[in-house]
């Protein structure tokens, strides 16, 4: 019998919310210590596109690419929190990526959790001049660079969430992604309000975008949850 999706969330949040217990060592633990940027490799930016100030990840937005985690992860929690400066500011975090920039984009094969600024729509017109839809600014999510999910609210092959959420420039916003077994549900600003399922890739890298304009990260958590049913051509190759 097929186990559904939503069941398979329930299970990893119980799993990952129950009370500690001495021989359990699963909690959230920081990926970014707020003094440096260990535990992050930078994949085609300058040295200075993201830096510490202050206590918190800043990325200037130039050039367009991508910062990687030094180690792939397969099923999760992750907890992060950003803003952006300017009016909109552009970009987003990966999951589960192949941490390789395509030539064109410059950015990576992915599942992109989308961190854009309120204004972006107004800013980045059709050809007719008429403003994006706003479906682009509050969290949407969608297979970048080839990956392929199945959306829980479609717009085309992206998913945009149900309530829009997000706060505007210079305001923090709080991301909670939930990834298990190629399911990803996305919670802003303390409600769920998005999700995909069947991603074809469900073991790599997190990225974090730089893609134009300066934004700030804080508090950013992972909680690794159990190994599931990642196949062989369902995880990313190794970057050496």
């Amino acid at each position: 019998m097929k186990i559904p999706a939503s069941l398979i969330l329930l299970f990893a949040l119980v799993s990952a919310l129950r009370p500690a217990r001495a021989d359990d060592p699963a909690a959230f633990r920081d990926l970014f210590n707020g003094k440096d940027l260990t535990g992050w490799v930078p994949v085609n930016l300058d040295p200075d596109t993201f830096f510490v100030r202050d206590g918190l990840l800043v990325c200037r937005g130039k050039p367009i690419g991508v910062m990687r985690s030094d180690r792939q992860y397969e099923n999760f929690i992750l907890h992060i929190e950003w803003r952006h400066m300017e009016a909109g500011g552009n970009s987003g975090v990966f999951l589960w990526s192949d941490a390789t920039p395509q030539e064109r984009s410059r950015l990576p094969k992915g599942m992109e959790v989308q961190m854009l600024e309120l204004e972006w729509p107004l800013l980045n017109r059709e050809k007719d001049g008429s403003p994006r839809p706003l479906a682009y600014v509050h969290g949407e999510l969608f297979g970048a660079g080839g990956m392929e999910t199945v959306p829980d609210n479609p717009r085309g092959k992206r998913s945009m969430s149900w309530e829009n959420r997000c706060l505007g420039k210079g305001q923090w916003n709080t991301y909670d992604v939930v990834a298990v077994d190629g399911v990803v549900k996305l919670s802003v600003n303390g409600k769920f309000v998005n999700g995909v399922s069947q991603a074809s890739v469900r073991k790599g890298y997190l990225c974090l975008e730089s893609e134009g304009a300066e934004i700030n990260f804080r508090n950013i958590r992972i909680l690794e949850l159990p190994g599931g049913r990642a196949t062989g051509e369902q995880v990313a190759p190794v970057v050496k």
